[in-house]
């Protein structure tokens, strides 16, 4: 009986040892699954974040592209109204030169074009009588010329400068102007509302003296003062 009960133990023992041996397989089996699962999960987030960091790439390179259209856009737009600018004063310059050929011709009148900067400049004897500031008629008549070509202007500014030589003023005429300043301001001013009477929008123009102190040709001749002496008629780009 002793002997019975000592074999029923061992195969008790045997069966739980069984038992125990399949227990930690399983286990170990599903701890690796974990594990693995794991690494997967963990890949897969790399991966997200990897995809998240591309997005956020793109979206920023299409923000970039975007505005860098926009720019290309206003920049185009800003080439064509330049383009529209230049053929406009082109025309003008243009204009101008026929309608004054004559005067051209006789020296009475220079034009040029520089940089978006169209000036005419007209002697002062074909406007003023000597040391006076009203423009006399035959004065008129050649303003009102250039005046029926600046009517379509509407996009710039018009600038009148007075300009003297370097002679003082002096005996009767001094006690009207004191300095060649008061002169070219005087003038510069009546051809300017001279234009505004004849339809000039005044908004566009302005009128400033300089008197003998910005000079185009060398005083020391005659020749050289009669051309500093003159009225400048600018066209500017609006500031």
């Amino acid at each position: 009986m002793h002997k019975k009960q000592l074999f029923f133990v061992i195969v008790i023992s045997f069966f739980f040892l069984i038992s125990g041996c399949v227990t930690t397989g399983t286990y170990e089996k599903k701890v690796k699954e974990a594990d693995n699962q794991a690494k997967e999960l963990a890949s897969l987030q790399q991966k997200y974040d990897t995809m998240k960091a591309d997005r956020d790439q793109l979206k920023e390179a299409f923000a970039n592209a975007t505005s860098e259209q926009a720019k290309l856009k206003e920049n185009l737009a800003e080439v064509k109204k330049k383009e529209v600018e230049v053929l406009t004063e082109s025309n003008t310059y243009k204009q101008l030169m026929q309608e004054m050929k004559g005067e051209i011709a006789k020296g009475q009148v220079t034009i040029s074009e520089l940089k978006g900067k169209l000036t005419l400049d007209v002697v002062d004897k074909i406007l003023f009588a000597s040391g006076q500031s009203e423009v006399k008629k035959e004065g008129l008549d050649v303003l009102q010329r250039v005046i029926d070509i600046l009517k379509n202007v509407k996009d710039k500014s018009i600038r009148i400068e007075g300009h003297t030589d370097n002679v003082q003023i002096k005996g009767r005429l001094a006690k009207q102007y004191l300095t060649n300043w008061e002169l070219s301001a005087a003038r510069a001013l009546n051809v300017t509302k001279y234009l505004q009477q004849q339809g000039i929008d005044p908004a566009l123009l302005s009128a400033t003296a300089f008197g003998e102190y910005k000079p185009i040709a060398n005083n020391d001749s005659s020749e050289g003062r009669a051309k500093n002496r003159r009225i400048a008629i600018i066209l500017l780009p609006k500031e």
